[in-house]
This record gives C-alpha cells, sequence and structure tokens, in this order.
C-alpha cells in the first residue's frame, strides 16, 4: 500500500532507512546492502530524493555520503510515517506562522541568567532562518542542553542554537551584524527579553 503511495519500493525502503537513522551518513554500495536493492535502483532515487531535498549529499575519502535532510519542511512528517519509534503524542502541533509551542517556550524559560531568546528556524512555520534557538546571556551548558534536548526529542530532530554574550549580541545588533539581522527579518518569536533591547529597536 505505501509502496503505490510513494511510487517506488525503494524510495519507500531509502526513507525507512535514512529516517531511522537521523545523522547518520551512507554511501551508495552500504545503501544497496542496507535495503537489498540494485545499485541502478538505488542511484536513480537518491537523485531524485537530492532534487526534492529530503537527503544531502557530502564527499569524503573519495565516497559520496547520503544523509536525510533534518531542516527539510516535510521532514516531521515522513519521519511519523516511516520511523520505527513510536509516534510521540506530546508533540506539539504545527503552528500558525511566528507561533512557537508553549512547551518548547517552557523548556527555554528554565535556563536560568538567560537574558534573551529567540525562537526561528524549524521550530517557526514560515522562517527561513538557519538557527532555531539564540540564547543571549552568560547561560550554564548544561541547562542549555537539557533544555534543546527536550526541544529535540519533540521535533526528533537536531536543532541549531547559539549562545552569545549578552555585550557580543548588543554590539552585533548595533552594527546590524549579518548573522543577527538574518534571524530578525524572518519569522521569528522572542521567547524572553528581559532588557527590552529588541522592543527599543
Amino acid at each position: 500500500m505505501i509502496d503505490a503511495l510513494f511510487g517506488s519500493k525503494t524510495r519507500v525502503k531509502l526513507l525507512h532507512l535514512f529516517l531511522n537513522h537521523p545523522g547518520e551518513s551512507f554511501y551508495v554500495r552500504e545503501i544497496t546492502r542496507l535495503i537489498d536493492e540494485q545499485i541502478n535502483s538505488v542511484r536513480r532515487e537518491l537523485s531524485n530524493m537530492l532534487e526534492v531535498g529530503v537527503i544531502t549529499s557530502d564527499s569524503a575519502d573519495n565516497k559520496l555520503y547520503y544523509q536525510v535532510n533534518q531542516r527539510y519542511e516535510f521532514y516531521a512528517a515522513l519521519r511519523a510515517i516511516f520511523a520505527n519509534d513510536a509516534i510521540d503524542e506530546s508533540r506539539p502541533a504545527a503552528n500558525e506562522e511566528g507561533v512557537v509551542s508553549q512547551h518548547y517556550l517552557a523548556a527555554i524559560e528554565n535556563i536560568s541568567a538567560l537574558r534573551l531568546a529567540i525562537v526561528a528556524g524549524v521550530l517557526v512555520k514560515g522562517s527561513t532562518s538557519p538557527v532555531d534557538v539564540l540564547l543571549i546571556g552568560d547561560v550554564s551548558p548544561a541547562k542549555v542542553k537539557a533544555a534543546m534536548a527536550v526541544i529535540e526529542k519533540h521535533e526528533g530532530r537536531a536543532i541549531n542554537y547559539t549562545v552569545l554574550p549578552y555585550e557580543e549580541f548588543y554590539y552585533r545588533l548595533s552594527v546590524r551584524d549579518k548573522f543577527i539581522t538574518q534571524i530578525l527579518h524572518t519569522k521569528h518569536t522572542v521567547a524572553i527579553d528581559k532588557d527590552n533591547v529588541l522592543s527599543r529597536q
């Protein structure tokens, strides 16, 4: 049934492989052994999946490696279908553009000494930011890691986050640094702004 829906048995096997191993890379001959399909069929489907953006490729040691694109727009939906682990029923549903789940905001608010927190990227519908969470302040790395782990567990993918000292952020904001501007000029949510620094801009 699912083969007919997705048009190819090889494609379905590839989706199972990649979506059950996010963050892992495979080369073509390794893939053919793992899914037990012909190499020409595998190459054809990998090419199709690359074109759509479901997977990415990178070369190392004279081999081309492929892995799932965790920032693909429909990654979460595909993972819900193809990943073997049970779907987390408490996972926040998709929100309107610019709206972030209260569950994620609560996890971020638990980070002590945080002065500013911006949520964007894959966590905000309509955002094109390469960074998902920007944290500003003299924060504990362990607390940050714990908060990001909560979000990653619900998302089923790696979260791209950056931590900056307040002084560095304020300087980069004042000189219209490209990195900061890119985040602020797309859809985003300000989770915390204790000094009202963004409201003064």
